[in-house]
C-alpha cells in the first residue's frame, strides 16, 4: 500500500468527503486505513468490571485505501504517489511536484 503511519491523507468519497487528518493506524490484509478525527462513531459499552466502567465511547472506524488520497508535505496538494528508487533504496514521490515523501 502506497499510505503509511502518519501520512496526512484527505478523504475523497463519502459523507466526509473533503476531512483530513493522520493516519493512525493501517490495516494491509484489509485495504483500510484508521483515521484520527474523521468517521468517528460512538459505542455503547457494557461495564465489565469494577474498575472497567460502561458507558459511551468514539471510535474511529476504517476507510477504504482507495477513498483517501495522499496530501503531499511539500505541495500540500492532495497527490497519487509514485515511486523512485535510487541507489538500491525505494522512495516515494510525490506525482504533482516531483518531491520526495518521507
Amino acid at each position: 500500500m502506497k499510505i503509511k503511519k502518519g501520512d496526512k491523507v484527505e478523504v475523497i468519497s463519502g459523507n466526509a468527503a473533503g476531512r483530513q487528518g493522520v493516519v493512525e493506524r493501517v490495516l494491509p490484509r484489509l485495504r483500510k486505513v484508521v483515521i484520527s478525527g474523521v468517521n468517528v462513531v460512538k459505542k455503547h459499552v457494557r461495564q465489565k468490571s469494577q474498575q472497567k466502567p460502561g458507558g459511551i465511547i468514539s471510535i474511529a472506524k476504517p476507510f477504504d485505501v482507495s477513498k483517501v488520497m495522499l496530501v503531499c508535505p511539500s505541495c500540500k496538494a492532495k497527490t497519487r504517489v509514485g515511486y523512485r528508487i535510487k541507489r538500491k533504496e525505494k522512495f516515494r514521490v510525490c506525482k504533482k511536484c516531483k518531491a520526495i515523501i518521507e
